[in-house]
């Protein structure tokens, strides 16, 4: 009997938790730098031509973010170098974050890297499922000094400080981790797979 109610429990579960990436999935929201609303479609395809047309050989995408937005930044930096062909580098190596955490504090463990690898017409990528990490932020803000354009990736509340930093903003109203972090892999992805499949 308790088998059963368990599994009543899990097919209602599973149902409603596809409904709900569905749900955030109609609901994306995009903002520019001044926080004008974008449709969703034409952003992606805006982001994918600004990250393609990088210069080879000089400008590079950066990726940041913690947990398992570190993961997607580890994961899709590595995928965009080698199947877009785009330089690329996230900054998950376990010495450089202790380093600077230890010497700088924990806010500065992407500000830090940021000044000393970032060049003028880099591209940004700041991952944070609540917009509100300020390593984060400050990582975007020393991407700023250094002339560089920013893609920001953010959830939770809707009034995050993250959704306002970038010159394109990825918002998904969810309140829990899972989709949110789901749905930023997703978009992620469809940019690099929109680069992959549609420029040849």
């Amino acid at each position: 009997m308790k088998l059963q109610s368990m599994r009543r429990d899990i097919d209602v579960f599973v149902k409603s938790y596809y409904q709900n990436l569905k749900s955030c999935i109609d609901t994306f929201a995009v903002t520019d730098q001044k926080g004008n609303p974008l449709q969703f479609y034409p952003a992606i395809r805006e982001t994918a031509e600004k990250v393609a047309s990088l210069p080879s050989g000089t400008n590079k995408l950066m990726f940041i973010g913690n947990g398992a937005s570190q993961a997607i930044s580890s994961h899709m930096s590595t995928d965009f170098w080698k199947t877009g062909g785009i330089r690329s580098m996230a900054f998950t190596d376990c010495s450089l974050l202790t380093c600077i955490g230890n010497d700088f504090g924990y806010d500065n463990v992407f500000g830090k890297p940021i000044e000393m690898f970032a060049d003028q017409g880099d591209i940004l990528v700041a991952i944070s499922s609540s917009g509100r990490s300020q390593n984060i932020i400050n990582g975007v803000d020393a991407a700023r000094k250094k002339d560089c354009s920013v893609i920001t990736l953010s959830g939770f509340s809707p009034d995050n400080p993250l959704r306002t930093l970038g010159d394109m903003n990825f918002y998904v109203p969810a309140e829990a981790y899972g989709p949110v972090e789901i749905l930023h892999h997703s978009i992620c992805h469809c940019i690099l797979d929109a680069i992959v499949n549609c420029n040849r």
